[in-house]
């Protein structure tokens, strides 16, 4: 199989835009118990999408990268390649960074899904789950925008967002955000100054309210924050205690 590490972003936003518009969407199962894999096929396959599975992380991978799908849901716990590594590689990876991905694991604790947003899930979700929720949450994150601007750029300070190219730059330095940091970072900046609380970012960004917590939001920002400041841009979101955050203003 032949891998597309090169594939330019932009255009796969919009060929998923036009697959979802034309045909059924198209999601990659990984998993690797076959009862999983029945449930989640017959479910999803009854709901409409078209769904294809692969039942290990390498597998996976490969069948992200050389035919991307609009969506992803990955089991944390897979043999020879993680769920954790495999969302580390697919984020890195500019043919299946903008792809939206949902966690499915027996891990409940906090510090795991902390960890799996870390890598850049867009979600998660604990087992045993309810399949309407999950098909609810898949269908939230397929219509997720890429951002909620009309211009091409956006600009305040010393930040550049090119919403054609899907770049970040700080000053002159270019940055590599993760598609919910993208979505977190447009929204802060189409109102410099203007303090969002948590669950409103949740519900901008994310676009969904069931079962996600403010956590989630503290996690993307700390990331957000982490890759602004090591880019010459510290301080530029500023934390409203007991509230939420803010991008400074100029």
């Amino acid at each position: 199989m032949q891998l597309e590490s090169d594939t330019n972003p932009l255009a796969t936003r919009k060929s998923r835009t036009r697959r979802l518009s034309l045909s059924s969407p198209r999601l990659l199962v990984i998993e690797d118990e076959p009862s999983q894999v029945e449930l989640l096929r017959y479910n999803l396959t009854k709901q409409g999408f078209d769904v294809r599975v692969a039942m290990d992380g390498e597998e996976g991978v490969e069948a992200a990268r050389e035919d991307p799908p609009d969506l992803i849901l990955l089991d944390w716990m897979l043999p020879n390649v993680s769920g954790i590594e495999v969302c580390r590689q697919l984020r890195r990876d500019k043919a299946t960074r903008e792809v939206p991905i949902i966690m499915l694991t027996a891990r409940s604790e906090e510090r795991d899904k902390v960890r799996g947003l870390d890598v850049g899930a867009d979600d998660y979700v604990t087992k045993p789950y309810s399949v309407k929720e999950l098909i609810a949450r898949v269908r939230a994150a397929l219509r997720r925008p890429a951002a909620r601007v009309a211009d091409s750029k956006l600009v305040s300070g010393k930040v550049e967002i090119d919403l054609d190219k899907h770049t970040v730059a700080v000053g002159a330095k270019n940055v590599t955000l993760s598609p919910t940091e993208f979505r977190l970072l447009v929204t802060l900046m189409q109102s410099p100054g203007r303090v969002f609380s948590r669950d409103q970012l949740l519900d901008m960004v994310w676009g969904i309210t069931a079962d996600v917590d403010t956590r989630t939001v503290d996690v993307h920002v700390g990331r957000l924050r982490r890759v602004l400041d090591g880019a010459g841009g510290k301080g530029l979101i500023r934390t409203i205690r007991g509230f939420g955050y803010a991008l400074a203003s100029d």
